[in-house]
């Protein structure tokens, strides 16, 4: 049997499972981010006691921070599930539990009507949404990827990114408008509650889409070679520890999208910063930036099946570093286009580099039987240690200090820098066949037999 055996055929498949991750992704955090957006505008008004507005602020952010702690632990649970039971499995409980949890959200009493239990409840339903966004995208990656033709896994597998930032674009497009033109006394007593309540379309549209998706031919055949893995996490951690390292750096290109619409948006915005720039200016940069994040994927995906994974993660973790300087040197001279055309240029176009790829090359690190595990654990806590950054940037960098834009720009540059050294410490894995995935001394496939298959998948 070849190495090429287990790798999928035709085309049929492989467009139904990049449809699945990219409309999963969309609805998931279309869900995901909708609950970031009424933390800060409505949340500490109906969840909280109004006598200190400073403290139910706070505590409104803090319930988002605890998605974040709630995703290592859905790793652990979610990414053993989608190697023992499935792909496709994994897939649809993280939707379901991701839409019941978000529409608990919209249909939760206030703080008037039954006082601490609101916000009690408020932190479960967002302990819930964490849990079940963890096991997203490296499920959807390892589906989309295993569904692959040999050659075009890195473009396929970028519509899982794609729908991420889809679902942020959807998220904006129905809570903004809402919170902008209905009255306010209306908005703040039900108006607010209808975006979570939409949800529900997540269960009906997600479950359609994703039940016509075959489980992939590669866990298929893992399957019946050696069964189920017992614990598909302790193989993870026995066998592919240096590569989840090095996933987990790579994935504190978080710190991007950090600087760019959180610390970004405080020092801008906050008066005690002194910048002075209108709200509705740091309201448009997540929605600009992807748009064209979701125009810019797609290339990017099809450019690392071209280069291979690492020129473009490299390149573009560098790159969106350097860029974080101009950015916040930008704000503090206060130039309004200027920073918001280094906001768009550093998150919505470069760093797309590392964006568009890692969803093809994390899976492709780690072999068939510990993938989803393996993926979905040191993801998730790489990300879980970004949440921590803005709370560090404002503790090195407070209102009043000298010098905010180069002591920030400096720490983001240095996490993309540890970014880039994981990825060029990792080995290449584009021209790497399916059933040697994962393989530390796997042989790629000769540049010219490759570039003759890629051919025969384009014309596919």
């Amino acid at each position: 049997m070849t190495a090429a055996a287990h790798e999928p055929q035709g085309k049929h498949q492989s467009k139904k499972a990049a449809a699945s991750g990219w409309i999963g992704s969309a609805l998931e955090y279309y869900d995901f981010f909708i609950y970031a957006t009424a933390a800060a505008l409505i949340f500490p008004q109906i969840f909280f006691p109004k006598g200190d507005p400073k403290t139910a602020i706070i505590a409104s952010l803090a319930t988002y921070g605890v998605g974040y702690v709630a995703r290592p632990i859905g790793a652990f649970v979610l990414g053993h599930l989608g190697d023992t039971h499935g792909r496709k499995n994994v897939l649809l409980w993280c939707m379901f539990l991701m839409g019941i949890s978000t529409i608990g959200v919209g249909l939760l009493p206030t703080y008037d009507q039954v006082g601490l239990l609101a916000p009690t409840l408020l932190v479960v339903m967002r302990l819930i949404q964490g849990f079940a966004v963890a096991g997203e995208i490296s499920g959807a990656s390892s589906m989309i990827l295993e569904h692959a033709p040999f050659g075009r896994r890195g473009f396929f597998a970028s519509f899982t990114l794609q729908g991420v930032q889809a679902g942020q674009i959807l998220a904006a497009a129905v809570f903004l408008p809402l919170a902008h033109y209905m009255p306010v006394e209306q908005f703040n007593s039900w108006g607010w509650r209808i975006p979570f309540l939409l949800s529900f379309v997540v269960i009906i549209a997600g479950y359609v889409i994703r039940r016509e998706v075959h489980e992939t031919p590669a866990f298929t055949a893992e399957q019946k070679q050696q069964g189920r893995p017992r614990s598909p996490v302790l193989d993870a951690f026995k066998y592919s520890s240096p590569d989840m390292l090095r996933v987990v750096c790579m994935a504190l290109m978080n710190v991007i999208p950090v600087v760019a619409t959180i610390f970004g948006a405080a020092y801008a915005v906050q008066p005690a910063y002194g910048i002075g720039f209108a709200k509705d200016i740091y309201l448009w940069i997540p929605v600009v930036g992807n748009i064209v994040a979701v125009l810019v994927i797609p290339y990017v995906g099809d450019l690392s099946d071209r280069i291979g994974r690492k020129p473009p993660i490299i390149i573009g973790s560098l790159l969106a570093g350097l860029l974080a300087f101009a950015y916040l040197y930008a704000i503090s001279i206060k130039n309004v286009p200027l920073a918001f055309g280094m906001s768009i240029l550093m998150w919505g176009v470069v760093y797309q580099g590392y964006n568009a790829v890692f969803p093809s090359f994390y899976p492709e690190l780690f072999p068939t039987r510990t993938r989803v595990s393996a993926m979905a654990i040191s993801q998730n806590v790489g990300t879980a240690i970004t949440a921590m950054l803005p709370a560090i940037f404002t503790a090195v960098a407070p209102p009043g200090s000298a010098n905010i834009w180069l002591t920030v720009g400096a720490i983001a540059f240095g996490v993309t820098v540890v970014a880039a050294v994981a990825a060029l410490s990792a080995r290449e894995t584009y021209r790497i066949h399916m059933d040697d995935l994962g393989q530390p001394s796997a042989q790629p496939v000769d540049k010219a037999e490759y570039a003759r298959q890629r051919a025969g998948a384009l014309a596919a």
